[in-house]
């Protein structure tokens, strides 16, 4: 049994971890940081997803030693405004950004713009007491519509259309999302990781 620690609280990606980590040839106890009673947020200074997903897995290791740590850093880099919002996807429409605040921004950012080409990208940090053991990526490429589709998923996933189902992320069953989604394949990587450690 391999305790793990996901640093996050936001709802939707923990379905989607706990999702991820359901079956496989090892068993994953996983918590949270409500689990712990964990309030404090870990302020993200990094450039890169890499960066801010290790600053957050030694940030909330070191509040709960001797398991396995992850921090992850997720976002949006759209072609045509260099990668942007990149790093500051949740909060790319200023204080007290929404979710829905920044799909009205980034649509705005891309009126008249015909290049719609964008990429969801995850970066993941395995640590232990202090210590990185490993990071990984995973991204997913798409194209951003005009006008949000679907109920589902969170994020910019309205906005996201994935060309391969003809769906946006928001369009997407929950197995579909975990088979093809930037999170899914930075966690497989990861899952793969753990079982490699048996």
């Amino acid at each position: 049994m391999i305790e793990l620690l996901a640093a996050t609280r936001n709802r939707g990606k923990l379905k989607e971890i706990e999702k991820l980590f359901a079956g496989g040839s090892i068993r994953v106890k996983l918590y949270f940081l409500p689990d712990f009673n964990i309030s404090v947020d870990c302020l993200e200074t990094g450039e890169t997803f890499i960066e801010n997903a290790i600053q957050k897995s030694l940030f909330y290791g070191k509040l709960v030693t001797d398991i396995y740590t992850v921090g992850d850093d997720s976002g949006l880099a759209v072609e045509a405004l260099n990668g942007g919002p990149g790093i500051y996807s949740s909060r790319y429409s200023g204080p007290g950004a929404t979710d829905e605040k920044n799909i009205v921004k980034l649509l705005e950012q891309l009126q008249g713009i015909e290049n719609r080409k964008a990429k969801f990208v995850t970066a993941v940090c395995l640590s232990k007491n202090g210590q990185v053991i490993r990071t990984f990526t995973g991204e997913v490429e798409g194209i951003i519509i005009h006008e949000k589709r679907g109920s589902g998923g969170f994020g910019y996933d309205p906005v996201f259309y994935f060309p391969p189902l003809k769906k946006t992320f928001a369009e997407l069953t929950t197995e579909e999302k975990n088979r093809i989604s930037h999170r899914a394949r930075a966690f497989q990587k990861l899952k793969e990781f753990l079982e490699s450690l048996g």
